[in-house]
């Protein structure tokens, strides 16, 4: 027969209410109390019956993470350090259900009994039908990566477009002149704001970016690839590539690479997100740490905290993009500099 709650309570001393609240890390226990009775389910093999938690106390354990989209779009890096970010929170406290938005064609599924909050990690500005909807439901929900402002909801994201800025300037203090930009995906409110942080170092410095310099992208290794492939086949290529994620700018490097070219010795590259990978490739990857996983983190703590005080919080918190430079960007000399300008 399988150990329950009532067993370890028994044992510990305590009532099966402290022995929930302690195994789902309940403020309203003492650290000393949830470490013991934490003891205790390990040496019983205890596994939790969400089932029957469900029946008793009305709640379902399911916590929804949703992305814009899992098919188009959304790089296995930020997908990889969300959830990672997430789960960390949560542990077995909780089932996690990921899904894509573009998944549902009708959100009736979507209900305080099939979730106890959801985190809807949002990518365009299409998703707020959805975010609407888990709203007026009642279901304790937090947006991370765009900017929100609907009643209820708090919202954790990072400073992209003053990320993005930083790097056009690291790229102009190197002496490059002749920078081109690998967009991010058409409708993606991310890619919008790391345009603009780009342009606007560009008008800062009184650079003119032609529209030579300017492909699409859609954050994926095949754009970036395509992207510096037509920017090589310039009759005046650029010094300096900044791409507005890592995939893309890892496809700008194999395609630098086919031509025959080093970087960043004949053209460097700049990428966004500093993912997992970007400081293991050869050259490693200088770029802009948006801080997919401590983002997630925030967000799945906040949103525990709302379960479990059962709050709607309408707050905004902002966290800090950081410039990483590594080996990818050359600094220019002043006569290529000069020559450039």
């Amino acid at each position: 027969m399988s150990v329950t709650i009532k067993d370890i309570a028994k044992l510990a001393g305590v009532s099966h209410t402290t022995v929930s609240r302690a195994l789902n890390n309940s403020p309203l226990i003492q650290e000393e109390t949830k470490e013991r009775i934490r003891a205790l389910a390990e040496q019983l093999d205890y596994t939790p019956n969400y089932n029957a938690k469900s029946l008793v106390l009305d709640r379902s354990y399911n916590l929804g993470l949703f992305f814009t989209t899992l098919s188009q779009g959304t790089s296995a890096g930020f997908f990889y350090e969300a959830i990672r970010g997430v789960n960390s929170v949560i542990q077995d406290r909780y089932q996690l259900i990921v899904k894509g938005i573009d998944d549902y064609t009708s959100f009736h599924s979507i209900t305080k009994k099939s979730f106890d909050g959801i985190i809807v990690v949002s990518q365009s500005d299409n998703d707020q039908p959805i975010i609407e909807h888990i709203a007026g439901k009642g279901i304790p929900l937090v947006v991370l990566n765009r900017p929100v402002d609907t009643s209820g909801v708090l919202n954790v994201l990072s400073d992209e477009e003053q990320g993005a800025y930083h790097a056009g300037c690291y790229l102009i203090e190197q002496g490059h002149r002749r920078i081109a930009l690998i967009e991010g995906r058409k409708g993606f409110r991310s890619a919008k704001h790391r345009q603009a942080g780009f342009e606007r170092a560009m008008a800062e410095h009184g650079i003119v970016t032609p529209a030579t310099y300017r492909q699409p992208g859609l954050y994926d290794l095949e754009s970036g690839h395509l992207a510096m492939q037509k920017f090589l086949a310039l009759p005046e290529p650029p010094t300096a590539v900044f791409c507005c994620n890592d995939e893309m700018a890892l496809g700008a490097m194999k395609a630098a690479y086919g031509a025959g070219l080093r970087v960043p010795r004949d053209i460097s590259v700049m990428g966004f997100d500093d993912t997992v990978f970007a400081g293991y490739v050869t050259p490693a990857l200088t770029t802009v740490r948006r801080p997919i996983e401590q983002i997630s983190k925030e967000g799945a703590m906040r949103l525990l905290g709302n379960i479990e005080n059962k709050l709607h919080t309408t707050e905004r918190v902002l966290l800090h993009t950081e410039l990483i430079v590594r080996e990818s960007v050359q600094a220019l000399k002043a006569e290529e500099s000069g020559r450039d300008a």
